[in-house]
């Protein structure tokens, strides 16, 4: 019998069967000896010691399409990537951060803005102007309003969708809309910080239905730049490419040199302000770790 872990607690490891439901296993030994540690999300095969009691083993790992570290979970298809617009407002630094992450694994990627009924018209346009030519979908949605939420409902629709970002934003809140039941515990915004409370205490894959499962995972309020350096952080800002071609030099990154065709569009207004000084910002952070 086939199925996936969606949760690991204390050496037991809960696998969802499609129509069958949830059973409790343990790993064979097979597995600690060869030092391969079951992940959530892992495909495995099941040898089924209790119909009744829902429990088995898990004897084989399906070969991995994918794999995280942070969190630590397999066969991911995309990413969903949750900020809200307001309450609190949207750090777009650590937006860049989770997308520069996502983007070095090689999962897809798209933006989801919650709360965009605190919003102005004029806000929610200046985010859309910023990301336009990012190459990331962007969904604005209202978990309280409960707009929005089908469009991305679809796209989560038999995948399997890592959720992140910040505390606060309504992540929980949103993923009960998804799965169309209350399965995560909804925080509150602390006044003192306008911080949410953390709600994820670990990580597990949640069964929307037909094949479609939801990751969520502890909300960050910070992220070091993964899987990139100074040399390959400009590949990550998409808008760039329309004109990095033309820069006088090949290893032009955008930053202090002349003839820079990129800095030449920032300053006539055809690339993001916000996402360009981000992308410094983050320059000179790995400028440093270098140097380091």
């Amino acid at each position: 019998m086939n199925g996936k872990i969606i949760k690991g607690i204390a050496g037991f490891y809960y696998v969802n069967v499609e129509g069958k439901g949830i059973f409790e296993c343990n790993a064979k030994g097979a597995f600690r000896n060869a030092k391969i540690k079951p992940l959530v999300g892992d495909d495995v095969e099941l040898e089924i010691i209790s119909e009744e009691k829902m429990t088995g083993n898990v004897v084989d790992i399906v070969k991995r399409k994918s794999e995280m570290i942070r969190p630590a979970c397999a066969n991911v298809d995309q990413a969903l990537i949750i900020f809200s617009v307001k309450t609190p407002d949207p750090n777009f630094n650590l937006l860049d951060r989770f997308l520069i992450y996502m983007g070095s694994l090689d999962i897809p990627c798209s933006i989801c803005f919650n709360k965009d009924d605190l919003a102005s018209d004029n806000e929610i346009s200046e985010i859309k102007e910023a990301y336009k030519d990012s190459g990331y979908d962007l969904f604005f949605v209202s978990a309280k309003e409960r707009v929005g939420v089908d469009s991305v409902r679809e796209y989560l629709s038999g995948k399997t969708t890592v959720v992140a970002g910040p505390s606060g934003v309504g992540k929980s809140s949103l993923i009960n809309l998804f799965c169309d039941r209350d399965v995560m515990e909804t925080g509150s915004i602390s006044k003192k910080t306008e911080r949410g409370k953390h709600t994820t205490r670990h990580s597990e894959l949640l069964y929307v239905g037909k094949e479609t499962y939801i990751m969520d995972t502890p909300g960050f309020s910070s992220l070091d730049v993964f899987g990139t350096d100074t040399d390959t952080l400009k590949f990550y800002y998409k808008e760039f490419e329309p004109f990095a071609g033309e820069c006088r030099f090949r290893t032009c990154v955008h930053i202090n040199e002349p003839g820079c065709k990129v800095k030449e569009a920032l300053e006539g207004g055809k690339i993001s302000k916000m996402r360009y000084e981000n992308y410094v910002t983050l320059y000179n952070e790995l400028c440093n770790i270098k140097k380091w």
